[in-house]
């Protein structure tokens, strides 16, 4: 260990933000106040004693000395490189710091004790060991800066505490660093701290180093790649020129393609893949053409282009019904969407959590009602694009996703192609037939729409030919359906639920008159002055010639009018102009197909016998009119029991069971002559056999037929009834009543009677349709059969004899 003996005095020499250690030589500038006043308060003290004058050179960091410094000696005092005055001074060795004292001149002195840093001989094995290693990073790191010739003054070093001091010169290490080295007296203790310093030095350069020839060898790469591209570019050209083919004519150049078009990032990246791998392969290769087939597709689409939507809500709301009649319900959803993406838009609202406002609507109704054209006309007021995707028969789940790419004559989804079609990211695309979509061993297209028309999910949407995220949050999706119970349930909760329940005969004409004559006129080839129908020809073909929820029917039957008169025109049979009135049209189209029953004669009529009644139904092509005929077998020749004919489903086969059964047990109650009809056989059958039927409602209707049938009172011609029945003979609601209704007035009935529960359903159908109805809210059968059989003539008894 190092002990301290020699008491020196000394004038301090301060160093602000500098270290000498001993052993080092360093030029001081003497225009600094404090080295001057040191030098020369240092040679003043050297005049009356033999030697060169000497100095304490201290380090003062921020103001405040260190505990140790070292005895300088002053070798010479001139000029500087640059001609200032300055002195040399040398480091001799470690002086410890002590009390303050007096001296010549201005300078501060100290009272020192230098500090003997001598070890004894031989070294001892360890640090023999630390000299070696030091001397082995310092030539690392000399050689590594080219000073050869320090290198070789530092293997000449044999003592420990001169090695240590050594690394003063080191122009890594910190003030503080320095000052450590300074205040550890222990030469071993110093040389270890010097090795320590200089170890990590060095790894922190290799670590520099390697990050360095990272990014030069990422350099070399990206020019060594574009010098390759160049000369690659260059033997295609010569190539064309030998093949003669115009530079136009070589669409290889996808790079410059996917690099200049407006595409997404994470489109951007999948692309430039795919071009690299392009580019990897050979023009015989196979995946090539897949690769150009991808990229033209992706290309293709319109991935930031959007149109503007028109926000005059007055005008679309015009519009619509300029185009459309009728139809209230969709009308105002889409005035109140297009009302609050207005809304959004001017509050900077466009885009919510990724997700943008579209629109999932399911339009439900029987064919012909408009469902298909009022997806037009809501593209044209929004001012989007119009795309329709018939789904009708389709039964492959990558005809919705899209097939993957390892496939020959692999495609994108339909939604995908609707998209691209369409040549924006917000168009209106309507779904068209949604219900008739099936499944079987390639998939279930419907299941594949969930996340198509899920609000919550569509903005991510990943076709699989593209692989890439689509956003379909934009889009306004109209889905078209003629039966609601078709529809997948998870399918249908996805979208909101629009009715369209037909047309009353008055929405009728208007259509007839507005929108269907006027295209048959220009398909016929007549001019709007040429041929007219007036209001009553036109209200005879709604409602004798074509009974239908729709008005597709009575389309035909115009253009047939226009095509019969045309041609009696160039037949010379006619002459034009010419009104067609309700008296002509028997004889340019024949007799009516559908006469109301109220218009027959009595006798003629379904009802003119016991145990008919009228009920109303709901089928695929809207609301119809359905007979119910009862009979009781001959109880010698019939089987007693319950039979049902005309295709009936479980649930109807209840009800009429529920029926029998009512009246059975009420028979009495009811003044019906019931007592042995358990001997008999009963019948009921449902007309037009050869279509299946289903449902609850026919209940009540079953009941009045079998009352009429065994009192022998006829059920009046003009009512016609819905509803379910209970064993209590409670009314039970049903479903479809403003499509019944409608269905009801088409067949010119006056008097409906369907459940009490069901009269808020009231609020749905037309004011117009309600006027001409008398409906009857009941809550008991008994109700029903006091409305619907009519008043027993003078000895009328039933039918059919209940026993001989």
């Amino acid at each position: 260990m190092a002990s301290t003996s020699t008491p020196l005095t000394l004038p301090v020499l301060p160093l602000d933000d500098e270290v000498v250690l001993p052993g080092m030589v360093v030029p001081l500038d003497l225009n600094d106040t404090d080295v001057r006043a040191a030098v020369e308060a240092a040679q003043a003290a050297a005049r009356s004693t033999p030697g060169k004058p000497q100095v304490l050179l201290v380090p003062r960091i921020d103001g405040t000395y260190a505990g140790t410094g070292v005895l300088g000696t002053v070798e010479q005092v001139g000029r500087l490189a640059d001609g200032d005055p300055g002195a040399l001074i040398r480091g001799r060795g470690r002086v410890k710091v002590g009390a303050g004292t007096t001296g010549p001149g201005a300078a501060l002195w100290v009272e020192g004790t230098r500090v003997d840093e001598t070890l004894p001989e031989p070294l001892p094995g360890r640090v023999a060991d630390l000299v070696k290693e030091y001397k082995a990073l310092a030539t690392s790191w000399l050689r590594k800066r080219g000073a050869w010739q320090v290198v070789d003054r530092v293997q000449q070093i044999d003592d420990v505490s001169a090695l240590a001091d050594n690394s003063g010169y080191s122009p890594f290490l910190s003030i503080e660093q320095k000052v450590e080295l300074l205040e550890t007296a222990d030469p071993v203790a110093r040389l270890k701290l010097a090795t320590e310093q200089l170890r990590e030095h060095l790894a922190e350069q290799d670590v520099a180093e390697s990050i360095a020839k990272d990014v030069q060898e990422g350099v070399d790469k990206q020019q060594r790649e574009f010098l390759l591209r160049r000369q690659l570019e260059a033997v295609r050209k010569e190539l064309r020129d030998l093949k003669g083919e115009s530079p136009e004519d070589e669409s290889d150049d996808y790079r410059a393609r996917v690099e200049a078009a407006d595409l997404p990032e994470n489109v951007r990246e999948a692309a430039l893949k795919e071009v690299e791998k392009l580019e990897r392969s050979s023009d015989q290769s196979p995946e090539g053409s897949w690769i150009r087939t991808w990229l033209d597709t992706v290309l293709e689409l319109p991935w930031n282009e959007r149109t503007e939507d028109q926000y005059d809500i007055q005008g679309a709301k015009a519009l619509l019904d300029a185009e459309h009649a009728g139809l209230e319900d969709v009308k105002e959803r889409i005035t109140e969407y297009l009302a609050v993406r207005k809304r959004r838009s001017e509050r900077g609202l466009g885009v919510v959590g990724g997700r943008r406002g579209g629109a999932v609507l399911a339009l439900v109704g029987p064919p012909g009602v408009g469902k298909t054209s009022l997806g037009e006309s809501v593209a044209h007021a929004m001012g989007r694009k119009f795309v329709r995707v018939a789904l009708g028969g389709v039964r492959d789940e990558a005809e919705i996703r899209g097939h993957r790419r390892t496939y020959v004559g692999a495609l994108p989804g339909r939604v995908v192609r609707a998209i691209k079609e369409a040549g924006s990211m917000n168009p209106v695309v309507l779904l068209d037939e949604i219900d008739k979509v099936g499944s079987d061993f390639r998939g279930d297209p419907a299941a594949a729409l969930l996340e198509v028309l899920d609000p919550a999910q569509n903005h991510t949407f990943r076709d699989h030919y593209l692989e890439v995220e689509l956003d379909l949050s934009d889009v306004v999706f109209l889905a078209t359906a003629n039966v609601l119970e078709a529809i997948p349930e998870a399918l249908l909760d996805r979208m909101e639920l629009v009715r369209l329940d037909g047309y009353t005969e008055d929405e009728k004409v208007v259509i007839a008159r507005d929108h269907l004559l006027p295209r048959q006129l220009e398909r016929a080839g007549l001019k709007p002055d040429e041929v007219a129908l007036d209001e009553g020809a036109l209200r005879k073909l709604a409602g004798e010639y074509t009974r239908e929820a729709g008005v597709r029917n009575m389309e035909r039957a115009v253009a047939r009018l226009l095509r019969k008169v045309a041609a009696q025109h160039e037949l010379g049979e006619r002459e034009l102009p010419f009104t067609v009135t309700e008296a002509d049209l028997r004889g340019l189209i024949g007799r009516p197909h559908h006469v109301p029953e109220s218009a027959q004669d009595p006798a003629e009529r379904r009802t003119a016998v016991p145990g008919v009644a009228t009920g109303l139904a709901v089928t695929g092509a809207g609301g119809d009119v359905l007979f119910v005929e009862a009979s009781l077998a001959d109880p010698e020749t019939g089987a007693a029991g319950l039979t049902l004919t005309g295709q009936l489903g479980d649930v109807m086969k209840e009800s009429a069971q529920i029926a029998l059964s009512f009246l059975r047990s009420h028979g009495a109650e009811l003044e019906l002559p019931v007592g042995d009809l358990k001997d008999r056989g009963v019948h009921i059958h449902f007309p037009a056999g050869a279509v299946p039927k289903d449902g609850p409602s026919a209940g009540v209707t079953m009941t009045t037929a079998l009352a009429s049938l065994l009192s022998g009172r006829l059920v009046r011609t003009d009512v016609a009834m819905t509803g379910e029945v209970s064993l209590t003979g409670r009314v039970l609601p049903i479903g479809g009543v403003k499509q019944k209704l409608l269905a009801a007035h088409r067949a010119g009935v006056t008097t409906v009677i369907i459940p009490k529960r069901n009269e808020a359903d009231l609020d749905d159908v037309p004011a117009e349709v309600l006027e001409k109805l008398d409906v009857h809210a009941v809550t008991d059968v008994r109700q029903v059969l006091e409305l619907a059989l009519a008043p027993a003539t003078n000895g009328a008894s039933p039918r059919v004899p209940l026993a001989a």
